[in-house]
């Protein structure tokens, strides 16, 4: 753990910069501080949403959607929002693979969604993760933590990959999968999804899955106290198709075949909240909550994005690495450690940086595989409260197969490399054509283009991330040296 006059020295930083702890609150925490350097480390659960928008989350909209969620927002009232979190790829598997590794999301091999075979060889991909790069949880595992995955995996295994990994293979004690993944539990999936009307019926309906997950996470880290527990509890909410429970479609005007409307959304949004309310009351009722870092975010942005309504005004969404698409709603929360009712909206955080960040938070050393090919920072003074600013660029590859113009119609989809540097980002095609920049702090929207007023800065960053593409790996070519 982190010693104890550093850790009173950065709860009093925060005090500073939020006003967020009182003096007496520094005072008790100065006091409990050498117990909790000798108590067990804080359990870590990892919320990560499926194809969720920063506009679905109350606390985070500049316009709130009808539903509400009071639940996350009480998350984010006992904790701290990031409002520039960034995930690794605008779509499911590979950003998941970031989460896992620390790495920049086509670094993993990668490149989109895993499907079938022959989709993932067209897509220039591997058919699974390799377990190798499985930072995250096997730095846990190796710190002493009992490790658990529950809900989606979708990073190997299913469709027709019938040669994937085990799960336990990436540093996981025990886990409960939905249907793309090797081993599924029989509740969560089969060879069809949950929403299928062909699933068989051990396996639960879709509106009850993330109910299912939530007692699964609880059930798993009170079977294992007395030993710190890292769990990732990855939900099917709230992607499409929406299939909220018969009391959810009435109360909004939903339809069952309606997976993709506004109604069915709303119920599916309100009900997910009601879980994670859930989580939160199920972690108190069993005396966990001062010692577990919960943090909630999602893989990637929304799809339907309702004419911007999910994303809130930004431009762009799943599929895409316009904000929209990459940019999600970020809360964690340690009571009695990050201070409780704060906001960070100075530093740029990734889902890169979670590997790093997290190992020095709970006080244990990232695995040493990861030396040299872990590509994230540790940003965890950034929970205490001090404004950090990252020190290297976010990096962007997505659509390496598909041609780089666009369809007349689709003006959002966008160029094929993004780089995020400070408060500046740049979008351009793999060929160095479509080159645009925005400043995403003044122009979070991307609205205007600034490439042209600032065409030197454009260049030299440009060139940075057309270089860089140039050392991804391939199927025939994989992991290049850093």
């Amino acid at each position: 753990m982190p010693d104890t006059t550093d850790f009173v020295l950065r709860l009093c930083m925060a005090a500073v910069v939020f006003g967020a702890v009182t003096a007496n609150q520094t005072v008790a925490a100065q006091a409990g501080a050498t117990g909790t350097a000798a108590a067990q480390k804080p359990n870590v659960i990892m919320v990560f949403t499926d194809d969720m928008g920063y506009g679905d989350v109350s606390s985070f909209a500049k316009t709130p959607l009808k539903v509400k969620t009071p639940n996350i927002d009480r998350l984010a009232k006992e904790g701290m929002k990031f409002t520039q979190f960034y995930v690794a790829m605008p779509i499911c598997s590979p950003s998941r693979a970031s989460v896992l590794s620390g790495m920049h999301a086509p670094e993993t091999q990668i490149t989109t969604y895993l499907q079938e075979r022959k989709g993932n060889k067209q897509a220039d991909q591997n058919d699974f993760l390799s377990p190798a790069l499985a930072f995250l949880p096997k730095t846990f595992a190796a710190g002493g933590y009992a490790t658990a995955h529950v809900g989606k995996w979708h990073l190997g295994g299913g469709r027709d990959v019938d040669n994937a990994p085990s799960i336990s293979e990436y540093g996981y004690k025990e886990f409960w999968s939905t249907w793309e993944s090797p081993e599924p539990d029989p509740k969560l999936g089969s060879a069809v999804p949950s929403w299928n009307d062909n699933k068989p019926p051990t396996q639960l309906d879709r509106w009850k899955t993330t109910g299912y997950m939530v007692d699964r996470t609880l059930d798993f880290m009170k079977r294992n106290q007395g030993t710190p527990t890292f769990v990732t509890l990855w939900p099917e909410d709230v992607h499409t198709p929406f299939t909220p429970s018969p009391e959810g479609l009435k109360k909004h005007g939903g339809k069952t075949k309606e997976g993709r409307s506004l109604e069915n959304f709303y119920g599916v949004l309100e009900e997910y909240d009601r879980e994670m309310g859930r989580l939160l009351d199920g972690l108190k009722t069993q005396g966990m909550e001062d010692n577990t870092i919960l943090f909630f975010t999602s893989d990637n942005g929304p799809n339907p994005d309702f004419n911007r309504l999910r994303t809130d005004g930004m431009r762009g969404s799943k599929g895409t690495l316009y904000e929209g698409g990459i940019r999600e709603p970020f809360i964690i929360r340690w009571p009695g450690h990050i201070p409780a009712g704060t906001q960070n909206d100075v530093t740029v955080l990734s889902a890169i940086d979670l590997l790093p960040t997290l190992s020095a938070l709970v006080g244990i050393p990232v695995v040493p595989e990861s030396i040299g090919k872990a590509d994230g920072e540790d940003l965890s003074k950034a929970m205490f409260g001090q404004p950090v600013k990252r020190t290297t660029p976010l990096l962007y590859e997505f659509g390496r197969t598909r041609p780089a113009k666009p369809r007349p119609n689709n003006k959002d989809r966008g160029p094929q490399l993004a780089i995020r540097e400070g408060d500046l980002k740049v979008l351009v095609n793999r060929d160095g054509s479509d080159l645009q920049m925005y400043n995403v702090v003044k122009d979070r929207n991307e609205t205007t283009n600034i490439a042209d007023q600032q065409s030197t800065a454009a260049k030299e960053m440009s060139k940075k991330l057309l270089d860089w593409s140039k050392t991804l790996p391939s199927r025939t070519h994989p992991f290049p040296a850093k």
